[in-house]
């Protein structure tokens, strides 16, 4: 009888997390003992949303690339499968990335065609990282971008991740919540998340723990006894209306005993109506500092809709559009796949700049090159406009972006705390013109090529 697995990625077999192709290819470079050093360049050919992206994903990456070993199993299952070689399989033995690495850090605000990340190595090496670099830096890049959207919307409410069921898959999960806490979040409902990357956790109740009891009342005095410091109720189990009347009762006993209701949680039905109805009611019973909070099918334009109608909601708690990065407008139905194109792209041969030229599809052509980007600022150090170059020419005006991570295939970069890299975004967005974040009519932020590069 066979054992259930679970599927999990481990260090000890992360080598395999590569397409086939990046090893039919290295068998073919090892046949021909090519040791051409090249420049690959991770970019975003179009924002799916808006007009900004927040790079994320970064430490992850580097984690990889420091940490990738073909172990003995990994090798001997590849040699089993007979497709490559014994000589190849076993130059892959001592593995050991020896190339650098420039990128912007996370929480940087980065523009279409803007190169976010440059691995510079042997090209058999280089190609090996294709696989695992995209599928982590599209998806927290996703994920952290529709966070600052949603957060953004908010107004200065906290949003919460609340999308790890609704996540696509187990390390999507709290890899979404790390990704919306760059973004803006402020905290998850997983707690492996708070236990991986010390983000808040918070949580109220399922609807399950009140249809279980004899009456609603009952489930919030349980509840309430248990947490008395931190108790949300949530009231749409069976009537919204009459579960806020039943949360008034409860919240006046914890006042007598000294305590204080939280908050409560709208979950269903028109959030709009039921929240000024639901205010209305907690006022009327002098409960003005019992909180709302709201869930069910948000993102940002939802709450902006919400917000601009007068909605007296406190906070939010956004699931599957935000786990997902839903590339949708859930109020028009207009939308397109819930996924980040990014792209991990050939730009330099032996020094030499290289490009692709699609005949067929122009707009797959590739602008040749290592780049660097330059940011430029205003007196008042908003962000005026961007200039990508040739990584070998720098210009008089605005900062560069791409700064060393790995160099000679040492660690050079003191990675930052996550709360830190969340200030950083926070900072990035503030000096981004509010032009440019618009939910609707938003203006293209300029990017332009330096005229050696354009030509």
């Amino acid at each position: 009888m066979n054992s259930p697995k679970s599927a999990l990625l481990l260090e000890d077999n992360m080598a395999l997390f590569v397409d086939y192709y990046q090893l039919t290819m290295g068998q073919a470079d090892f046949n021909v003992q090519s040791d051409t050093v090249i420049t690959a360049n991770y970019y975003v050919r179009e924002v799916p949303q808006g007009e900004y992206l927040i790079a994320a994903g970064l430490e992850q990456v580097i984690h990889y690339v420091l940490n990738l070993r073909f172990t003995d199993a990994v090798l001997d299952w590849l040699t089993q499968q007979g497709d490559l070689s014994h000589d190849y399989l076993d130059s892959l033995k001592d593995f050991h990335f020896d190339g650098s690495i420039f990128a912007v850090p996370e929480g940087t605000l980065v523009f279409p065609d803007e190169p976010i990340i440059n691995v510079t190595g042997r090209s058999r090496d280089v190609q090996l990282f294709e696989t695992y670099l995209l599928c982590v830096m599209n998806f927290q890049t996703l994920i952290a971008t529709k966070a600052s959207r949603i957060v953004e919307a908010a107004r200065g409410r906290p949003v919460f991740d609340f999308g790890a069921r609704r996540a696509h898959g187990r390390d999507a999960g709290i890899l979404a919540a790390r990704a919306s806490f760059i973004g803006g979040a402020s905290g998850t409902s997983l707690v492996l998340a708070g236990h991986y990357f010390d983000i808040p956790y918070v949580g109220t109740m399922a609807h399950k723990f009140i249809s279980e009891r004899p009456t609603e009342l009952e489930a919030f005095r349980d509840y309430a006894t248990t947490f008395p410091n931190n108790t949300t109720l949530l009231i749409d189990t069976y009537d919204t209306l009459q579960g806020t009347k039943n949360a008034c009762i409860v919240a006046k006993e914890m006042a007598a005993s000294g305590a204080r209701l939280r908050a409560v949680r709208l979950d269903s039905g028109d959030l709009l109506s039921l929240s000024k109805a639901v205010r209305r009611i907690l006022d009327a019973e002098g409960l003005d500092y019992v909180q709302i909070i709201a869930s069910h099918e948000l993102d940002e334009f939802r709450i902006d809709m919400l917000l601009k109608n007068g909605a007296p909601i406190d906070s939010f708690g956004v699931g599957t559009r935000l786990a997902t990065g839903a590339n949708y407008n859930s109020l028009t139905g207009k939308g397109s796949t819930s996924a980040l194109g990014g792209v991990y792209k050939l730009v330099e041969s032996d020094g030499k700049p290289v490009g692709k030229q699609s005949l067929d599809e122009p707009s797959k052509a590739t602008v040749p090159g290592k780049k660097q980007i330059y940011r430029v600022t205003d007196a008042n150090g908003n962000y005026v406009k961007d200039c990508v170059t040739l990584w070998d020419e720098p210009i008089s005006e605005g900062q560069p972006l791409l700064i060393p991570i790995i160099q000679d295939g040492e660690l050079v970069y003191n990675v930052p705390d996550l709360h830190d890299i969340q200030t950083q975004t926070a900072a990035e967005l503030k000096r981004l013109p509010d032009s440019h974040k618009s939910l609707a009519e938003t203006e293209l932020y300029p990017v332009e090529l330096h005229p050696t590069l354009r030509n």
